[in-house]
């Protein structure tokens, strides 16, 4: 019997790792009891502007109240003088709570074997205690959108918050989120009968791909005409996509796999969102038509073609910003996750304005993933913020002080910490 990753409990590897190696112990924050007014910061919204000298009242969870000069007879005050307000950043694209080890394969449950497997979600593998959450929670991640690996139609992906006892109390709901890996060659062969095989297996996996759109189309429309359709759970997790309830995150940075993926969703209606988009602006124009969307992974990258300038990866979102396409950064990792703000951050000088880049990693995020109230700092919305000593984005001047989600104040201590404590001692 195949092994599936969703079936998997880390319970299973308790025997081979101390329960230190496990779980982290740090203990997720308690609900906000008392409202509480910050006052005299610089605060960036990530939606109206920079207010300076700021205040900002939160409730229950909730933003009251954001401007100048607020007062309150309940609340309890913090005066922020000097420190600076950022919303709670939310990473794309990770493997967070799925991946604690990349060298021991008993703690990595991010994918499934086979190419076309649409009804797998990683929720049923998620660990909340992973130690890594808490490493990448002190740079001023709150969110994160946890997607599997693999090949072809490798499952959903789900959205946490970075503070909670498991994985239902993580959760935060979004629509369906459909992850396909578009068909590539990783590494092309000098020798031209091998590259022949490689790229008839490319074109062998293209077709599944659009076999099994068409088989999950075929079934939508039994469904919708009210035939009794057999029971098949793969099929039946596509109807989303069909019904436009979803949307379909294609991880693709070659042009050509960028157009075929511009394609399936034109074919079928589907809302669509390139993952790593290194070519994204050169089709900038049929993105747009299609009303698509770009998580850009490739900040920290190299260049992808011989004759590429060496800073190209770097200048793509500038080049998608000019271009009027829709984006976000991210991180494709775990751990690494935490250098999120300082990729940001390089993106400011190779074209994007410091608001900008705080939107790509903020308001744009949550943008993607049709998120109403996170990811910039309004009324109404959840109050997950982080408090700094400097430019978040700046990786000599950024320093992390606090950070609160819905409301929480989050304990920021973690396995880092505690080892460079240790050894100060030594």
């Amino acid at each position: 019997m195949k092994k599936n990753f969703l079936a998997i409990s880390l319970l299973s590897v308790a025997g081979l790792f101390s329960t230190a190696t496990l779980a982290s112990d740090i203990v997720p924050a308690e609900q906000q009891k008392q409202a509480i007014l910050i006052q005299n910061a610089t605060i960036h919204t990530a939606a109206n502007g920079v207010i300076e000298n700021g205040d900002m009242l939160f409730d229950n969870g909730r933003i009251v109240e954001i401007g100048q000069d607020l007062t309150s007879n309940s609340a309890q005050i913090i005066d922020l003088t000097g420190k600076h307000v950022y919303p709670g950043l939310i990473a794309l694209s990770t493997s967070l709570g799925l991946v604690e080890v990349n060298a021991v394969k008993e703690s990595v449950d991010n994918r499934e074997v086979g190419f076309v497997n649409p009804q797998l979600s990683p929720a049923v593998a998620y660990n909340a205690d992973s130690e890594i959450i808490p490493t990448v929670r002190r740079n001023g991640v709150t969110y994160a959108q946890v997607i599997p690996s693999g090949n072809g139609i490798a499952g959903q992906s789900i959205v946490v918050n970075l503070d909670s006892w498991n994985v239902d109390d993580a959760l935060v709901k979004t629509g369906l989120e459909m992850n396909l890996y578009w068909p590539s060659i990783r590494w092309a062969s000098s020798n031209p009968k091998i590259y022949k095989q490689q790229l008839d297996n490319q074109n062998k996996q293209i077709k599944e791909v659009y076999q099994a759109f068409e088989d999950g189309y075929r079934y939508f429309l039994a469904s919708k005409a009210g035939d009794d359709v057999e029971g098949n759970k793969a099929l039946a997790s596509m109807l989303p996509l069909f019904e436009g309830k979803g949307q379909l995150y294609v991880h693709a940075n070659k042009q050509k796999q960028i157009e075929q993926a511009i394609a399936i969703a034109r074919k079928y209606k589907f809302k669509l969102v390139i993952v790593g988009g290194y070519d994204a602006w050169r089709v900038a124009t049929s993105i747009n038509e299609i009303g698509a969307k770009v998580i850009y992974t490739n900040v920290f990258g190299l260049p992808q073609r011989n004759d590429d300038p060496v800073d190209q990866a770097f200048k793509v979102p500038s080049l998608l910003k000019q271009a009027g396409v829709p984006f976000a950064l991210a991180i494709k990792a775990d751990w690494n996750t935490r250098n999120l703000p300082f990729a940001a951050g390089q993106t400011v000088s190779h074209g994007l304005s410091k608001e900008e880049a705080l939107k790509a990693i903020t308001a744009d995020a949550a943008d993607i993933l049709n998120l109403k109230d996170i990811g910039s700092l309004q009324k109404g919305y959840k109050a997950s913020f982080v408090i700094t000593q400097g430019d978040l984005l700046d990786q000599a001047e950024g320093k992390v002080e606090q950070l609160y989600i819905d409301g929480r104040k989050v304990d920021l201590n973690n396995r880092h910490n505690q080892l460079y404590q240790k050894y100060l001692k030594r």
